[in-house]
This record gives structure tokens, C-alpha cells and sequence, in this order.
């Protein structure tokens, strides 16, 4: 197992974690999994393992594995179809160096720093209510935001914790993805410009981050 893989899943699972206690989730975190002990926010999963030797069944019965449950197995290690999961998408971690990187390309990025803007992000995003404002407090978390004449064109969050920002929740609605891309990696690395910035992806978006500079460290999948 490639160790950057590793710190990628333990920024994200402390992302989840994040998102779930903005909702009043108690969450628990051991070396091998992080789990949400009552049912996640929509686009959340209930657990993240830390470890590619936790077993599914060390995962399962701490959650509340009834309809509805994900759990984001991060090594690919855990055959959950026994137990009645299905899969809902493979993806790689990647991560990315730190270097400086221009934005370009005309995207008119900015912090998103009021619950109204979060709110006109949130729409932007699809996530709704997921986001809320408690997420502007944690200065862990920077909330960014491109706009163009007709709206919000692209948006991203940046999560620092420990040596690394995660980078998720990257969507463009007119804006181009490798202009996405390009901009969200500009304007998060601003903010923490000695940090390596990791996250996970899969598809035309996995294609853009690689072409701005990411590599995969390792498969992932999501049940």
C-alpha cells in the first residue's frame, strides 16, 4: 500500500467527520475505521476504513448497516456483497505535491465567507443543506467559489489536516473541468502553498486532476 493512500483516507474520513458533527452526528474514530454512529448526511458515507486489514465485519457492526448505509472501503479490501451492499463506484486516491500554480483560464475565484453565498454554492453544488454555515468557523475549511455572468461556474473545498489539504466537492456548472481544476489548485494552494493536496476522484474529473498535476496513489471503493 502506497502511504500516501493512507493519508489521503485519514483527510478524508476527518473531513466526513467534520460534516457529520455539523449535522449533530456522533462520530468514533480507531486505527482501523472511522464510522458516524447514527446515518450520514446525503453523499456521506457512515464509515471510512484507515486500515486494508480491517475486516468487513469489524466495519459492519459498528454502524447501522440497514438500507441506506455506505460504507467508503479505501483499500478495496472488503467484499461487502455478501452482506447485501452493492458497489456504487470505484476511484483512485490522488495526491499532488506542493508547486506553485496559476490560476488562468478567467475563472474569477473567491472565498466563500457568508452563509448566503454558502447557500448560493450549496445550489450550485447540489448539496444543499449538507454544507452549513458551521462549516465557515472551522479554519480548517475554505470554501471556494468561481463565478461568471450567469452564477457560481465552479467550486471546491479545501480541508487541511495534518500534513496534507484535501481536495473535494469540485463541480463545474458552465465552467470547464480542466479550468476547474487548474483554478481550484491555484486558489487552495494559496492558502496553504507548502501543503500536498490529496483527495479522490474517478472519470472525466479523475482525467482533468491528473492532467493539472495529480498522481494515484491507490483504488478505492465506495459500497
Amino acid at each position: 500500500m502506497d502511504a500516501r493512500a493512507a493519508v489521503a483516507a485519514r483527510n478524508n474520513a476527518e473531513w466526513c467527520d467534520v460534516v457529520c458533527r455539523a449535522h449533530g452526528i456522533t462520530t468514533s474514530f480507531d486505527p482501523n475505521v472511522w464510522v458516524a454512529l447514527r446515518r450520514s448526511p446525503p453523499m456521506y458515507p457512515d464509515a471510512v476504513t484507515l486500515s486494508e486489514h480491517v475486516s468487513a465485519g469489524d466495519v459492519l457492526r459498528r454502524v447501522d448497516s440497514s438500507r441506506g448505509c455506505s460504507i467508503k472501503d479505501s483499500f478495496g479490501s472488503l467484499d461487502l456483497a455478501r452482506d447485501g451492499f452493492g458497489l456504487l463506484f470505484d476511484a483512485e486516491w490522488i495526491h499532488r505535491e506542493p508547486s506553485q500554480h496559476r490560476a488562468g483560464h478567467g475563472l474569477a475565484w473567491s472565498v466563500v465567507r457568508t452563509p448566503d453565498e454558502l447557500v448560493a454554492w450549496g445550489a450550485a453544488h447540489g448539496g444543499g443543506e449538507v454544507f452549513g454555515p458551521v462549516l465557515l468557523d472551522d479554519p480548517a475549511v475554505n470554501i471556494f467559489m468561481a463565478r461568471d455572468g450567469h452564477g457560481v461556474s465552479a467550486g471546491v473545498i479545501g480541508y487541511r489536516s495534518g500534513s496534507v489539504v484535501g481536495v473535494s466537492n469540485l463541480f463545474t456548472t458552465t465552467a470547464d473541468i480542466d479550468q476547474a481544476w487548474a483554478g481550484a489548485i491555484a486558489v487552495i494552494s494559496a492558502q496553504d502553498s507548502d501543503l500536498p493536496l490529496v483527495g479522490y476522484e474517478n472519470g472525466a474529473s479523475l482525467r482533468a486532476a491528473r492532467s493539472a498535476g495529480f498522481v494515484s496513489v491507490g483504488s478505492l471503493r465506495v459500497w
